[in-house]
């Protein structure tokens, strides 16, 4: 008898379905100009994407053979990807912590009952909303190597002998592209920061203090373990960001020097847009998108808990 009965609620649920769209016919018409965007710009794009990653699609070329796993096989040995991976690594791995370590740092400094406070978080959040291009360029100016404004301060006072190329030593041109990154993002963790902090209630400081403890044992013991919610957030967003990193490199090294700012979504600009093969930059791209999902599974699986008061 219940096998009779599940199929006529499903059409029964389906109907009901049904009914209500055709009730609510005018919210989903002001809706379709912004779903028929994301099917065509995102669904389509990605579903496309992942077809174009088994062929050797290059876009002069008019024979667009399917190639089947081969552009992925083939990333395991180019050399140029590796090397794109490994910067790319070193970049989120010293861009995200440092980002999210000052952005709390600063978050405790401005949630404190200080003069200006509203004026200090404005400047602080300004590199935020400040344009990646014109960030860029100005940062390109003071690294500059003939006539940047650090060279000149260091010459002035006598750290420096010489000026330094900042952006074509192999050795400091990714640091000073992560300078600017964290310079960006602090911003964003900030106002993020802030907000988690506000929610937390009071009555579990005013309870540490009358046992005691110091403002030192009550961030560690109290405000940290209350931010991790919030930390998974900021790791996870800032990971994604720092992964994709692309618009510095492109504006401030171009990549070098000897591809040693090279990152995985530079690499895949040049095989796309450069040398045309659609197809191994799509793998390119999902083998990017892999390492996100690896990154977010292995944070949340160590760091993300419940939280009991």
């Amino acid at each position: 008898m219940q096998a009779m009965t599940r199929p006529l609620t499903r059409r029964s649920g389906l109907s009901r379905v049904l009914y209500e769209a055709r009730r609510e016919w005018t919210a989903y018409l002001f809706l379709s100009p912004g779903l028929i965007l994301f099917a065509v710009f995102t669904v389509f794009s990605v579903g496309f994407s992942f077809y174009l990653s088994f062929h050797q699609w290059n876009i002069l070329e008019p024979q667009k053979p399917f190639v089947g796993m081969q552009n992925y096989r083939e990333l395991l040995h180019d050399r140029y990807f590796l090397g794109a991976i490994v910067n790319t690594l070193y970049f989120a791995a010293v861009s995200v912590p440092v980002t999210m370590a000052i952005g709390l740092l600063v978050a405790l400094m401005l949630n404190t009952q200080i003069r200006f406070r509203g004026l200090f978080r404005t400047l602080y959040y300004l590199p935020g909303v400040t344009s990646l291009v014109v960030a860029a360029i100005i940062w390109k100016w003071v690294f500059s190597g003939d006539y940047g404004l650090l060279n000149y301060y260091l010459l002035k006072l006598h750290i420096i002998d010489k000026p330094i190329l900042w952006l074509s030593d192999r050795n400091l041109a990714m640091p000073a592209v992560i300078t600017v990154s964290v310079w960006q993002g602090v911003g964003f963790h900030m106002v993020v920061y802030l907000a988690a902090l506000q929610s937390i209630p009071q009555e579990i400081y005013d309870a540490a203090k009358v046992d005691g403890a110091s403002a030192f044992r009550r961030l560690i013991y109290i405000t940290v373990p209350l931010l991790r919610p919030t930390m998974f957030f900021q790791f996870v967003v800032a990971m994604i960001g720092s992964l994709q990193v692309f618009g510095q490199i492109l504006l401030m090294t171009g990549g070098g020097p000897i591809r040693r700012t090279t990152t995985v979504a530079f690499y895949l600009y040049q095989k796309a847009f450069r040398d045309f093969e659609m197809g191994y930059a799509a793998a390119i791209a999902y083998c990017l998108f892999a390492m996100m999902i690896v990154f977010t599974i292995i944070y949340w699986r160590l760091a993300y808990r419940e939280i009991e008061y």
